[in-house]
């Protein structure tokens, strides 16, 4: 084939205009530990920090370089394409650390890449002469250079190992067909044939230990996951729970396989790695299991939330069961141990009944406590996602889907009934109504974010190959669809790289790029092994391909069109059509020179079927499309605002079929869109696969450690284009990034702080704090300022200054509004809503698909999302990779209309996640409100106090003038007890303070909200107040509780710092949870925790001897719920967490008491008769709330709020279906 050169000259080579630096690349845990550090690494000088991180650490063949290697001959192979191998002799004469290095410049890696690919196309007949070889070697070279594509990870890792290096190791069971015989042939080496697929689809027989059956597919399942690459299959040949089995008895069912098929996975992700198994489970909709496989990862998150909940449960009443026993005052022996005569012991036991504790452990605990042991620690669960209750669940290793068909589809709009097929006798044996079966499916959506839903029909009518069979399943991330055993090879093109100076598309580069990247996907075909014999051979029959693009989203923003607009769509369109169309005639043309795939000619009129209704929606649809039932959205040239795209796009599919008409096709398939997760960041993208971008904002790493802020480097051109000026522009990017100095700020300044005592010297350290900060509040504190001057010179106390809590600027005069003003001035808003000179019209093209900044309000709707990816769909040979984000308050029907949607526009797949649907995941509405809970909300704080009053007097008056009597007012003592509990409700610190009666009844309740302004916090006092009077006269508390309880008004969301209440709807909410859940024993008003982050760590206290029948009267009994614990035991006593050894010894034992019944997973500590208090230390709660602060700026940043797996960093996005690290790079998919 004739390669042209667009990019390099035959001179000049790939590097000619190309700059590289020497940089440090490092990578650093929160806690400032290093991950990764590489001290010398050459990278190109216009990559950012981050891919140059993740080239040196994911890319670089860090060890087995060999020092000194020598060419190995190859008459048929020109001289400068050669492999390499060690030079043994040479080798030997260095010293033992001399003689192998590790990657260390990007040059090596692109070499090896660009290299072995045009080895093994030279080998394969792919280039015309010697000029083309190298012509090709040059132009890809230059394009992984200057980032504007990339391949898959798999090549990154594998490809060039063996032909740059003369790197080998033993085979490993892996398999190929030889280009040349067309023979299967078993791999007698590890990277001769280097493996660089990424996606693979693997069949699954109704066979338990054959080859080919359920258990083989684990073992080949484990061959990929172990090597990093991801796989799917569908189960739906699994025969139904039931059914009968050849030597009698029944099937135990699909579900009983799927949970050892996970159990694998998991133990694989494991095995040296913290990454998830990349894994995919499709099940047809007339399975007869099909009702079980949807709720699974429902019931199994439930499963989670009883685990947590239950075991604080079971831990609370038997404690308490043991306690009523140790502490009992009557007489001794066994009558302690009698509920009927220990009365103490028969209300622990009925409650402990009434909490549905299982009666064998209530016995079992008194039995423990009659051995002499008066302490039992029950082990308790959380819900972080490594915690032991996920692990102990099955359903967490793999994406989900569910196989659904047009017919199915229509019974439930028609509101008909849908048959479950037996999988070996075809019979039905069981009709539901199929209404019934998509409402479960759009519950489990919503509830925990699988199901995804795969559109048979739709993917089986674009089938190009049908002759070989169906379609049936998918890779992990649901952009490969193809036949069973076979895998695809993936590469992206990062679209910002193909512009003209003016910004318009570059398309003669684009078209030249694409067929390029599609010569080198199909000799990746040519030179790869496979895993097994099956997947071997059919890639040999069918070559598919995955060939696609990143930063659709950063090349819309950057032209001025919002992702959600006619515009932005159908250039996406058009873009995809030029790719798919050019990739395909490239294909034509390889067919031409090479003969196409080997079942191209049982399938020809299949192909050019679908070729043909590609072509038809590129021109609009203007003809019939042949044999699909669902028409897809075709390009709309009118809308189009670069017509010459539209153009461009006829003019491929015009090519791609007259030469597949002449030629045929060299590949089944040649294009998906993946999630570009890992490549997109060694690219730079700013947005991956079809995604838009997630924030305005970024920060950008340092090297050596650091970030600094900058805006999305597209938002500048974009605001150019849309007509503002310069000076504008600057403002615009000011206000969201911050000017980084107080110089200018109308509020906190220079001189604000001088008149406050602040010197020259404390106002440098203030600027050099404030440069970066992403809150001004983090400048301020001792650690900035120096603890002398902050208690010399501001007069503040050691107290205030250790105090998590403590706001120095609220504290040295400053109003709540003052610092916003500068945080906003200095810090920036992280968003485009409400900056200077912006015009409303204009905000829709900075949509992102998350809130952006602490103001920002604007979010990209689910709708969107469905309709850019029906624009690009007509167009792609597979699939598209992407997850459909909705915020916390869509409903089960929103879910049920996207998937609809998704049917209706002829998306072959898709998958939705709620935010909020894992237990696992922090919500989003914890720091933003969401757009739907009350139009008050969008109202400025101001007009938002008189609102919540009326409010709250509405509902006080509802109350009391219904129950209207004549009471006396009951005074508490002036001195009493009570409690005072901190917490953190949707990012406002609230402290309550209770006082007590005698009896341990609330008589009073105190409201503090920390840092708020006069009116609000004057409000809550006030309340306080009423409530106070209304209690002391008499008014039940469980009216209060009734009435509050589930108000909704800000602030709102996410608890921290209390250990029963993890979310609240209103600050009232909160307030009358925690002194129900206190005072009314209300435990259905408590939650599953949230995360337990820290161990509670206990201190030893004051032991002091304590008559329990007296101890309502100095204890506060609403402090006692959790954090006082009054214990049997001697000074040697210990409650397990204050550094003393608790368990008894079989030596401490009483006598005939053996080994067995010491051990019987309890933590117990002798009688000696003494009792001892113990209080949690406050410095839990203070690291609970730093760990969730580093949640909350990091949701406000835009990303997901969780911690990566491998780094620890919180920077993980969402990323087609999957996750990925803007860190490390570290991806939960397989590209």
């Amino acid at each position: 084939m004739k390669i042209k050169r667009r990019f390099t000259s035959k001179e000049g080579g790939p590097y000619a205009e190309v700059d590289f630096h020497t940089v440090t690349s490092e990578i650093r845990n929160p806690n400032g530990s290093v991950v990764f550090k590489n001290d010398a690494v050459e990278v190109p000088s216009d990559w950012s920090q981050v891919a140059s991180d993740i080239i040196a650490q994911k890319y670089f063949r860090k060890a087995g370089v060999p020092s000194i290697s020598r060419p190995v001959r190859e008459d048929s192979v020109p001289e400068w394409l050669w492999r390499h191998e060690p030079d043994r002799k040479a080798i030997n004469a260095l010293p033992e650390d001399k003689r192998s290095r590790g990657e260390t410049s990007a040059k090596e890696v692109f070499h090896r890449l660009a290299g072995t690919w045009t080895y093994w196309g030279w080998k394969g007949g792919y280039f015309g002469n010697e000029e083309d070889a190298r012509a090709y070697y040059d132009e890809m070279t230059y394009m992984l250079c200057r980032q504007m594509a990339a391949p898959n990870s798999p090549q990154w890792f594998n490809t060039g190992l063996h032909w740059a290096y003369g790197i080998d190791g033993p085979a490993q069971g892996h398999h190929y067909v030889d280009y040349q015989t067309g023979k299967l042939t078993r791999s007698k080496s590890a990277y001769e044939h280097p493996q660089p697929h990424a996606c693979f689809i693997q069949g699954v027989d109704d066979d338990l230990v054959n080859e080919g059956g359920i258990m083989d597919l684990w073992v080949r399942e484990a061959r990929l996951f172990k090597y990093g690459s991801g796989t799917g299959s569908n189960f739906s040949k699994l025969r139904g729970s039931g059914e009968s089995l050849s030597g009698g008895g029944q099937s135990s069912g699909l579900m009983s396989f799927l949970k050892i098929g996970d159990r694998a996975a998991g133990a694989i992700k494991s095995g040296g790695t913290t990454r998830r198994a990349a894994k995919m489970v499709t099940v047809d909709i007339d399975h007869p299991d099909i009702g079980q496989y949807i709720d699974w990862k429902v019931v199994e998150e439930q499963k989670v939330a009883a685990l947590v909940a239950g075991s604080k449960l079971a831990s609370k009443h038997m404690s308490e069961v043991m306690k009523a026993c140790s502490e009992w005052d009557g007489e001794d022996g066994n009558a302690r141990f009698d509920p009927k005569q220990n009365k103490t012991l028969k209300t622990a036991v009925i409650q402990a009944r009434k909490a549905m504790i299982p009666e064998n452990y209530v016995q079992r605990v008194i039995q423990f406590a009659q051995q002499g042991y008066n302490e039992i620690e029950f082990k308790t669960y959380d819900t972080d996602w490594d915690s032991e209750a996920y692990l102990t669940v099955s359903g967490q290793n793999s994406n989900n889907s569910v196989r659904v068909s047009n017919e199915f589809l229509e019974a439930v709009e028609a509101g008909g009934q849908w048959n479950l097929i037996q999988r070996i006798n075809g019979e039905v044996c069981e009709t539901v109504e199929a209404r019934s079966l998509w409402d479960k499916i759009s519950h489990a959506a919503w509830a925990c974010a699988d199901p995804g839903l795969q559109y048979d029909t739709t993917i089986n009518e674009w089938h190009t190959c049908p002759e070989g069979g169906r379609i049936d399943a998918s890779n992990p991330c649901s952009e490969y669809m193809f036949l069973d055993d076979t895998a695809c090879n993936l590469a992206s093109m990062n679209l910002m790289k193909f512009r003209h100076g003016n910004g318009d598309f570059h398309i003669d580069n684009f078209e030249h790029a694409t067929r390029l990247w599609t010569i080198t996907l199909e000799i990746a075909v040519m030179m790869a092994q496979f895993p097994s014999k099956e997947i071997a051979v059919r890639s040999y029959d069918y070559r598919t391909l995955g060939l696609g693009y990143a930063n659709i989203g950063g090349l819309l923003m950057a032209a001025g069109y919002s992702y959600d607009s006619n515009e932005g769509r159908e250039i996406c369109g058009a873009i995809t059509a030029i790719m798919t169309g050019v990739s395909y005639s490239t294909s034509a043309e390889m067919a031409g020179e090479l003969g196409p795939f080997k079942r191209y000619a049982e399938n020809a009129t299949h192909m050019l079927r679908v070729i043909s209704n590609h072509r038809n929606a590129a021109y609009g649809g203007v003809a019939q499309y042949e044999g699909l039932t669902v028409t897809p959205v075709p390009l709309n040239a009118k809308n189009c605002p670069d017509h010459k795209l539209s153009k461009a796009a006829e003019n491929a599919w015009d090519r791609a079929m007259e030469l597949g008409k002449k030629n045929g096709y060299r590949n089944a398939q040649a294009t998906v869109i993946a999630p570009t997760g890992t490549i997109g960041l060694v690219m730079d993208c700013d947005t991956t696969g079809i995604e838009p971008d997630f924030a305005i904002v970024k920060f950008k790493k340092l090297a050596g450690g650091g970030y600094f802020k900058i805006i999305n480097q597209v938002v500048p051109e974009a605001l150019v284009n849309l007509g503002y000026s310069e000076s504008q522009t600057k403002e615009i990017i000011n206000y969201a990034v911050g000017h980084g100095t107080l110089v200018g700020s109308s509020t906190i300044n220079h001189d604000t702080l001088g008149s406050k005592g602040f010197g020259s010297e404390e106002i440098k350290l203030v600027e050099a704090a404030v440069a970066n900060a992403f809150d001004i509040k983090f400048a301020f504190n001792k650690w900035s300022l120096g603890e002398e001057f902050c208690t010399q010179t501001l007069g503040f106390t050691d107290e205030q200054l250790n105090d998590v809590s403590f706001d120095m600027l609220i504290a040295l005069g400053f109003s709540k509004s003052d610092i916003e003003i500068t945080n906003t001035f200095v810090c920036g808003a992280m968003t485009l809503e409400g900056a200077p000179h912006i015009r409303e019209e204009h905000l829709p093209v900075f949509d992102c698909a998350n809130i952006c900044g602490r103001i920002g309000k604007r979010f990209l709707s689910a709708e969107s999302h469905i309709h850019m990816m029906a624009a690009a769909q007509p167009f792609i040979s597979g699939a598209i990779s992407k997850t459909i984000n909705m915020p916390n308050s869509a409903t089960v029907d929103d879910c049920a209309n996207a998937y609809m949607l998704s049917w209706k526009l002829a998306i072959k797949a898709n998958a939705l996640y709620r935010d909020g649907s894992k237990l696992s995941q922090p919500l989003a509405s914890s720091l933003v409100d969401e757009e739907d809970l009350d139009e008050f909300m969008d109202a400025p704080a101001a007009v938002k106090a008189p609102v919540v009053a009326e409010r709250i007097i509405e509902r006080v008056v509802e109350k009391v003038v219904e129950g209207r009597q004549k009471a006396s007012r009951a005074r508490l003592p002036h001195r009493r007890k009570g409690y005072t509990q901190k917490a953190v409700v949707g990012g406002h610190k609230v402290y309550l303070r209770t006082g007590e009666y005698e009896d341990g009844s609330l008589g009073e309740i105190f409201i503090d909200m920390h840092k708020e302004g006069a009116a609000f916090r004057s409000l809550m006092n006030s309340f306080a107040i009423a409530v106070s009077i209304g209690l002391q006269y008499g008014v039940p508390l469980e009216e209060y509780v009734d009435s509050f309880t589930f108000t909704r008004f800000e602030p709102s969301g996410m608890v921290t710092g209390n250990d029963a209440i993890k979310m609240a709807t209103s600050i009232l909410d909160y307030l009358f949870r925690e002194v129900a859940i206190s005072y009314l024993d209300r435990d259905d008003l408590s939650h599953a925790e949230k995360d337990d982050l820290l161990p509670d760590t206990i201190g030893d206290g004051d032991t002091e001897s304590l008559d329990v029948e007296h101890f309502n009267k100095i204890a506060s009994r609403g402090y006692v719920r959790n954090n006082l614990v009054v214990l049997n035991g001697g000074a040697g006593s210990a409650t397990g967490t204050d550094g003393v050894d608790t368990t008894a010894s079989i030596a401490d034992a009483p006598n005939g008491m053996t080994s067995h019944q010491a051990d019987i997973g309890v933590q117990s500590v002798p009688s000696n008769g003494t009792s001892k208090t113990v209080a949690v230390s406050e410095t839990v709660m203070d690291a609970v709330d730093e760990k969730l602060a580093q949640i909350r700026e990091a949701r406000i940043k835009g990303y997901e709020g969780e911690a990566c797996q491998e780094c620890g960093n919180f920077t993980l996005v969402r990323n087609g279906t999957c996750m990925k690290c803007d860190t490390c790079g570290s991806t939960s998919g397989c590209s």
